[in-house]
């Protein structure tokens, strides 16, 4: 198997977790956890992980002319962009946040091209514009109100905050997702994370009352510390390695069709014909985007 399939595995994986993990956070909050003290969760047990995880690895220098970088990536992947999609969650839908993410890969198109040089071709330039038809029809036909839905607009604004905070992320971490380890550059950036996310979510984080946590909403927040946090950043930055960015983000498409494929087997949604053909138009820019005749 060639690096490029295992690349796109890992990132239809970390896209996989990601749909799964809209409805499932969406389940616990705010009654066992508040959004922001989930964020804390979040980076405190990422961090605790790469560190562990980082003494099996070789130990590397982080180079002075980083610090920058490494700051510019945190702020926007493990700050700005975890806080905006996880209050956006606990104010709006699961369906419409996974929809109005899918926003992201425009604006990684543009920034790739602006910043990374990127060559944008007329087949990927299509494949975005189908991903984003079908998105936008699960907009207007797919999306439901919810009763812990209590301010939707608000909610969808901050997602649209999240898709381009990680677009950023995406063109900042980018030059130097080659440049170190995979563990280096984790460790580092959630650790950067804890201490940018500490003052606003320590209040929420210690108001949940622990000990008292029914199994569901322990194996829920398991979930999105390992896998949506951990795993996800771990396989995105293993794919980044051998694919674009904007190839990437072209993956965000996928997220809604997860997401309500989910919502059906767990009986929180049910699936029409409308949905099926935006799905079907989705995956079809998911592969026009990804496909390439040499490189990624």
């Amino acid at each position: 198997m060639n690096q490029r399939v295992l690349a796109l595995a890992a990132a239809t994986g970390a896209s996989t977790i990601y749909g799964i993990n809209h409805t499932l956070a969406k389940g616990v909050m705010p009654v066992y956890i508040g959004a922001f003290g989930f964020i804390l969760l979040r980076v405190l047990g990422a961090s605790a992980l790469f560190w562990l995880l980082s003494i099996f690895s070789k130990s590397e220098k982080i180079d002075r002319v980083d610090y920058w970088r490494f700051l510019g990536c945190a702020v926007f992947g493990m700050f700005v962009n975890m806080l905006a999609f996880f209050k956006g969650l606990s104010l709006s839908t699961p369906i419409n946040s996974s929809v109005i993410i899918t926003l992201s890969p425009v604006i990684l198109l543009i920034l790739s091209a602006l910043f990374l040089k990127e060559r944008i071709g007329f087949t990927k330039i299509l494949g975005i514009l189908i991903g984003m038809f079908g998105a936008l029809v699960l907009v207007l036909f797919g999306a439901a109100d919810q009763p812990n839905a209590p301010n939707i607009p608000l909610g969808n604004l901050l997602f649209f905050v999240n898709g381009a905070t990680y677009a950023v992320y995406l063109i900042l971490v980018k030059p130097i997702s080659n440049k170190y380890s995979t563990i280096t550059l984790m460790k580092w950036l959630f650790l950067i994370g804890v201490l940018l996310n500490l003052p606003f979510t320590l209040t929420e984080f210690t108001a949940v009352d622990w000990l008292n946590l029914p199994a569901h909403a322990i194996w829920v927040m398991v979930f999105v510390v390992v896998g949506t946090t951990f795993s996800t950043y771990l396989l995105n930055l293993y794919a980044l390695k051998t694919l674009k960015a904007s190839t990437i983000g072209a993956f965000i498409y996928l997220q809604p069709v997860i997401a309500i494929l989910f919502a059906v087997l767990v009986g929180a949604d049910h699936l029409s014909w409308v949905r099926a053909g935006a799905a079907a138009l989705i995956f079809l820019g998911v592969y026009l985007s990804t496909r390439t005749k040499k490189t990624a």
